[in-house]
């Protein structure tokens, strides 16, 4: 008897149980963004001024999806392009120290990455060797492909010379 008592037992234990969970269902975890790929977003320029030998401006990274939210993060990549076909001219820009932030966009919003150019001609002619620049080549984070912004300018042949810093994209103050 006592064994049938036991029994009787955990079928009931095991009937409540699966009652219990029968109202439950499970919630989906709330969708995490995917990192902004470059198809996503569109790069420009804005000139912000000029002083001392500078030029100051930002490369702004817009999310161009009609319905995709996406997170950007870091740095990218930046160098002055020329000659009608893109070469590079010259250094890639240098990553100037700053915050990393994770910036979640929604479809039109953009992040920005603050740039400042030394003007070639702060250099002998000799060591800069100057040459017209068409514009910018920019990545936007983790992307191997690039975009083309157009940004007529003077840069220096000697990829020695280093003209362009920049700082990672965030939110624009």
């Amino acid at each position: 008897m006592k064994k049938i008592a036991v029994v009787h037992a955990a079928a009931a234990l095991t009937i409540a149980a699966s009652a219990t969970l029968v109202g439950v269902t499970a919630q989906p975890a709330a969708a995490q963004p995917r990192e902004c790929a470059n198809s996503d977003l569109t790069a420009s320029y804005h000139a912000r001024g000029a002083g001392a030998g500078h030029r100051f401006g930002v490369i702004k990274l817009t999310n161009t999806t009609p319905d995709q939210v996406c997170f950007v993060q870091g740095y990218g990549g930046l160098s002055y392009v020329g000659h009608g076909n893109g070469t590079q001219i010259g250094a890639a820009a240098t990553r100037d120290p700053g915050r990393r932030p994770v910036t979640v966009l929604d479809p039109g919003k953009s992040v920005v990455s603050r740039v400042d150019e030394s003007v070639a001609q702060n250099y002998p002619r000799g060591t800069c060797r100057p040459v017209p620049v068409d514009g910018f080549r920019v990545y936007v984070p983790d992307a191997r492909v690039s975009q083309y912004v157009v940004h007529p300018t003077t840069g220096c042949a000697n990829p020695a010379v280093h003209l362009i810093g920049h700082q990672p994209y965030r939110r624009p103050a």
